[in-house]
């Protein structure tokens, strides 16, 4: 049983359920822990739903709180790419999802973390490679400074 982000080959499919107001972010079946941990850090809500048998996958996706505005939820799931794509997945999220405003200010308090984090890492000793690019209660930090990220670029529109 496949999801959006098996189907689109992404890491992060973020997108709003037909016919309801949920916002739901799927990740690839068998998606690791750290994927998963840093979706819950950035306010989305884990489900799960597991066999009613002794066999067949666990299905686990991510879901805006019920409790957000529309708007709330639109700004959650766009300050969630810059973080996301920083850790090095790919996402995707439609524009009708896409909020400039809330995109560019993830993106600012993004660079100004890693600005201040590079600075403290400059007499810091080097890092092991599996650690240079981490999450750490839900802050970014990273050894080497970052890849630039458009600074309000929506995602192109998929085509089939």
């Amino acid at each position: 049983m496949g999801n959006r982000a098996d189907d689109e080959g992404t890491d992060v499919e973020i997108y709003r359920k037909p016919l309801t107001d949920t916002v739901h972010a799927d990740t690839p079946t068998g998606a690791d822990e750290q994927l998963l941990a840093l979706l819950d850090q950035l306010g989305f809500e884990r489900k799960t739903l597991r066999p009613a048998g002794p066999s067949g996958p666990t299905c686990i996706w991510h879901e805006a709180p019920g409790h957000l505005s529309e708007d709330e939820k639109k700004q959650l799931a766009t300050r969630a790419a810059p973080t996301l794509l920083m850790a090095g997945y790919i996402v995707y999220i439609p524009d009708y999802l896409f909020d400039p405003a809330a995109y560019q200010d993830a993106v600012t308090q993004i660079r100004n973390r890693s600005t201040s984090s590079t600075q403290h890492l400059a007499v810091a000793p080097e890092a092991p490679a599996s650690d240079r690019l981490g999450i750490d209660s839900g802050t970014l930090t990273a050894a080497t400074p970052p890849a630039p990220l458009p600074a309000t670029q929506p995602p192109a529109p998929r085509t089939r």
